[in-house]
This record gives structure tokens, sequence and C-alpha cells, in this order.
């Protein structure tokens, strides 16, 4: 009992925590550099869950711009096409009520998630026997088949996508709570996972796959598992983007995304969920903050990344991790060379 107590009060202690965050960035900054924030924010999302497949099981997916696409359109299928159906039936889903604009938000989701998981479902169990350039190439096939079938699937709009999704991620200026929520979700589930005995049979499949299956690892649920998850929340970011943009088109899913998020996650270090975040707030921010460039701003990104495989290919962090305890170790280690001098 006193176990439930200590989780009950520290999720409603961080749900309060990112709600007053996100009153105090959206009270004191500007519209531009909020929407700057949240666009990193949502790709810091799909970093980490990319992180999960690439980083701490070892395998290498470089399509993860297909599953956000299909939490994208899924979201906004549900936003634009289906919900105002359902909620002749549902009167409490209706948007227009702080109430029913959650809620509607949370059901938007969670099809979106789980539309993305059956995707990674489908796309991870035949991959299991690939590995490598081999996977790689399977999974961007899966990326551009999405695109392919979204540009012409006029249901959803075709290249034209779909427009006028309901802004309810902003709905009482809430998008960079929304945000925040779900990169602390999946920090943590990666981070309780690593640190977990099962998350053992995840870095076993990473180092040897043949010597995990020899000691008994299911190897294929593992995998399968870093797929599916992965691509929940990437389909969860997808949700995000759609309903804080309010429109969507094939191009924004496709190889190019892919790529960019792939090189965030060996950018920042394969198994460090630290480094692939604070490696996708850079390699989506640096383009912004070099606007005023706007001729060599692409140049001088891809001369950093070219500098930065060169001198240190393991990424920023390798398998280490970032944190207030590394901080700390870090002060306590200088502090002696400071008094001394």
């Amino acid at each position: 009992m006193r176990w439930w107590a200590v989780r009950l009060v520290s999720i409603a202690a961080t749900l309060a925590m990112l709600f007053v965050t996100s009153r105090l960035v959206h009270a004191n900054v500007e519209d531009y550099p909020v929407r700057v924030m949240v666009l990193c924010g949502i790709f810091v999302i799909l970093a980490v869950s990319l992180n999960l497949v690439n980083g701490i099981t070892g395998q290498f997916s470089i399509g993860h711009g297909g599953f956000y696409g299909v939490g994208a359109y899924t979201a906004a299928a549900w936003s634009v096409l289906w919900q105002p159906q359902v909620v002749k039936h549902v009167p409490w889903l209706d948007i227009h009520s702080p109430i029913g604009a959650v809620a509607s938000l949370m059901v938007a989701i969670v099809l979106a998630s789980v539309a993305a998981a059956i995707a990674g479902f489908i796309v991870g169990l035949p991959s299991l026997r690939l590995r490598g350039d081999y996977l790689a190439i399977v999974t961007l096939g899966f990326g551009e088949v999405i695109r392919v079938v979204l540009t012409n699937m006029e249901a959803v709009g075709g290249a034209r996508g779909l427009s006028g999704i309901p802004t309810i991620v902003s709905a009482n200026d809430l998008a960079i709570f929304w945000v925040l929520l779900f990169i602390v979700m999946v920090v943590i589930y990666q981070k309780n996972l690593v640190s977990s005995v099962r998350g053992l049979t995840y870095l076993a499949v990473r180092e040897d796959e043949i010597a995990a299956d020899a000691m008994g690892v299911n190897t294929t649920r593992v995998k399968v598992t870093a797929f599916v998850v992965g691509a929940a929340f990437a389909g969860a970011a997808g949700a995000l983007y759609a309903h804080y943009n309010s429109g969507i088109n094939p191009e924004e899913f496709g190889m190019d995304t892919s790529i960019m998020i792939t090189t965030m996650v060996v950018l920042g270090g394969t198994g460090s969920v630290s480094g692939s975040a604070i490696a996708a707030v850079v390699l989506y921010g640096l383009p912004e903050v070099l606007r005023f460039m706007q001729d060599y701003r692409l140049v001088i990104f891809s001369t950093l990344l070219v500098v930065m495989m060169l001198t240190r290919p393991q990424g920023i962090f390798g398998h280490r991790e970032i944190g207030f305890l590394w901080i700390f170790r870090k002060i306590r280690r200088r502090a002696p060379e400071g008094r001394a001098g």
C-alpha cells in the first residue's frame, strides 16, 4: 500500500511540475520559440523511441518516420473524419469543452500508438532473420511504402494531406505539457528497462545475438517487443504533431525524416537515452539558430556532422548516460582541483 501511495504522489507531483512549466513557458516566451521547443520535444520522443531499437537492442532500423506517419495520420483521421460522427453518440468527447478536448486527444493518441505498434509488429516479425544493412534496407523500404500509400490514399487527402485538424494539443496553451509528458514517459520507460532484469536480455541481444540465444534468451520476443514499443511511442509523437500543426502531408514522414531521426540516435550515442535526447535538440534546433545564415547553415550543419563522425564515431556519449548524479560526480571531482589551485 505504501509503495502505491509513493508512486501516486510522485506521478501527481510530476504532472503538477509539467503543468506549471508549460504555463510559465507560454506566459513568458513568444510563439515562435515555443513552436521550436514543441517540435524539438517531438523529435526527442522519436529519437529516444528509436534508441530502444537501434541502441539498446542493437538492431539497425531507418524507417522510424513511417511509424511517425502512421501515428500522425491515424490521429488526424480520428479528429477530422471519425470524431465528428462519434461525438453524436458520445457527447463527452466534444472538443469544444476542456474535458472533451483532453479525452478526444487521449483517444487519438491511443489509436495512433496502437496503429503504429501494429505496423511495428508487421515490420519486426518478418525482419527477424535480417541484420545490419539488410534490416536497414527493409525498414527504409517500409517507410517509403507508407509514404507512397498515404500519397495515393484519397480517403486521407492523398498528396494534399489532411488539414483542419483541431489543435487540441494547444488547448489552454498546454502544448509544452503534452510533449514533456511523453518525453518523461519514454525516458522513464527506457531507464527502468535498462536497469531491470528484463533489460539485460535486450542488452544481451545487442552485444551478441547468437550467444544470447544460446543462453536461453527469447531473441524473437525481444526484437519484436523493441519494434512494437518503439513504434508505439513514435505513433504517439505523430499524434501530438498532427494536433499541434493542424495539418499534415505525406512528405513530412518520408526518407529524410527517417534518416534525420536515425542520425540523432547515432550522433547522441547508440544506447544512450540522454545522448539521443540531447542530439535531437541540437540537430533540430541548430538549423533554426543558424537561420540568419540561410545560404550556409546546411553546409555548417553537414560539416559538423562529418567532423563528429570522424572524431567520435561512437557518438557523443556512447553507451554512457548523463543525469543529476553524473553532473554531481563531475562537480565533486573538480572541487579538490579548485581548492588546490
